[in-house]
């Protein structure tokens, strides 16, 4: 007997306690060989086995969840979520002046709230569903109906529907969440929550769908009829390039804050700031390393570049401006960390780490070179850097994905796209950069000035200068009468 085989033995009788009490009248009672290869399947997360020796044979697994990649995957969907609460909400919060911190705060709340409403209602059936077309899914799954714990097998062959649907609602949660920090200041709640509700129909359902739908029309990995045979393994199009490109539009169209540039507006609390770059940072672990939908291989990989490459850019980004300013800011080595998290996340689980290393110093070196020259020249605020940062970052992103991106390193990538990976991926890299950015401008565009004509965009000059904490909340964060607080 082959010296595993005891200890699989032993985890046949542990895992027995989450077989199904029945299976399906004509498919036979699997023998212990077949017990054993639904176990090397799930520790080697591929289909379950028993239906590889026979196919008259039934699994005692059938429609189970694997614990450890369920457990995984619960955890990084709670770590996603950290991200936006408090994460995001304390970098950004700590970023703004002080009479505004609450507005930040409520607005990452409130979009919370709204994607969580509108993803439960129909947003994860336009985007998973797998009966729907190559540009939008369908409603088969409307109100989360047949999501239950069961496993999809369309994308994880371990884990519960649920859960999954759980985890992706995060990132659909935290990618509106990201253009706030370009209008920060300046724009009515209202305004906000009616534009990110019409965003997510137009820009983030369809984008994410034909991304990583499994009939989606840029989702090389698996949609072998993919016409854009792109990859993304955890959302440099969908989260990051769609947020900054939007979040430029949307701070052009709203115009700049009253006094900028003349006035000084430095962040309130780089303390704050600090903090929430640490939750993002701890946070995008489970953004990148959950994307493999398993505790494998492939998310022990993501895992290990995620780290390198938001260590090198924060070192990075923070030189660059000792060279320059002969002052390493704070503010610059948190820029830098978010970075280097925003250029790997395309690339997390298709590169090495000497793919991610190159990725960690360009991405402390251009988004830093966009902050800080390219705002200047062209003179948009850009109140927190989100176009530099996501917009730019994220593109970058996408591109060196399809350059870096390496079989060795994820054998999926040979599914579909065997004849592409190390050649000609790139050129797919930039069709779906520029459907990326083709769909978020025109759609944000439309909707900017539909909300305008609906609510206005702004509030009145006297609440933007009282700030917006007292007026659109009725509270404030601080209880400091200090005039240079302000």
């Amino acid at each position: 007997m082959p010296r595993k085989l005891p200890c699989l033995v032993g985890l046949v009788a542990a895992m027995a306690v989450y077989a199904p009490l029945a299976r399906p009248a004509d498919r036979a009672e699997p023998d212990i060989a077949q017990r054993v290869a639904d176990l090397e399947a799930y520790v080697g997360n591929a289909a379950r086995g028993a239906d590889a020796v026979d196919s008259k044979v039934g699994s005692k697994l059938a429609d189970v969840p694997g614990p450890g990649h369920n457990g995984w995957m619960m955890a990084s969907t709670a770590l996603v979520l950290f991200m936006t609460l408090p994460g995001l909400a304390l970098f950004y919060g700590g970023l703004v002046r002080r009479k505004n911190v609450l507005s930040v705060l409520a607005q990452c709340l409130g979009i919370a709230g709204l994607v969580t409403i509108l993803w439960w209602l129909c947003g994860y059936s336009l985007v998973f569903a797998d009966d729907g077309g190559s540009i939008i899914g369908s409603l088969k799954h409307a109100f989360l109906r047949g999501v239950d714990s069961k496993p999809n097998g369309n994308y994880a062959y371990w884990v519960s529907h649920n859960v999954f649907s759980m985890y992706q609602m995060m990132f659909a949660i935290i990618t509106p969440a990201l253009i706030i920090g370009a209008i920060a200041e300046r724009m009515k709640y209202a305004a906000i929550l009616l534009f990110v509700g019409f965003w997510m129909f137009l820009v983030y359902f369809p984008l994410a769908h034909m991304v990583w739908g499994i009939t989606g029309l840029m989702n090389g990995v698996w949609n072998a009829k993919a016409t854009i045979k792109a990859v993304d393994f955890a959302g440099g199009t969908v989260v990051h390039m769609s947020s900054g490109w939007s979040a430029l539009i949307l701070c052009l169209i709203l115009g700049k804050r009253l006094g900028f540039p003349k006035e000084p507006m430095p962040p309130h609390s780089m303390v704050l700031c600090m903090v929430g770059t640490g939750m993002l940072w701890v946070g995008w672990y489970g953004f990148n390393a959950g994307s493999a939908v398993a505790a494998d291989g492939v998310a022990a990989n993501a895992f290990a570049t995620t780290t390198l490459a938001a260590a090198i850019a924060s070192f990075t980004w923070a030189m660059a401006e000792y060279v320059i300013r002969r002052k390493p800011s704070v503010l610059g080595f948190c820029s830098g960390a978010v970075a280097g998290l925003v250029v790997v996340t395309p690339a997390a689980g298709f590169v090495n780490t000497t793919g991610a290393v190159v990725i960690g110093v360009l991405a402390g070196l251009i988004p830093f070179l966009a902050c800080y020259k390219l705002k200047g020249w062209l003179g948009y605020d850009d109140a927190l850097d989100t176009f530099g940062v996501h917009a730019v970052g994220g593109t970058l992103g996408a591109f060196l994905t399809g350059v870096l991106a390496t079989n060795d390193v994820n054998a999926n990538l040979a599914t579909n796209l065997k004849d592409v990976v190390g050649k000609t991926l790139w050129r797919h890299q930039l069709a779906a950069m520029a459907l990326t950015v083709v769909l978020s401008v025109a759609m944000t565009t439309l909707i900017a000035y539909v909300v305008k004509a609906v609510v206005g965009l702004r509030p009145a000059e006297e609440i933007e200068t009282a700030g917006l904490d007292l007026a659109e909340h009725g509270e404030e964060g601080y209880h400091s009468t200090s005039a240079a607080s302000l």
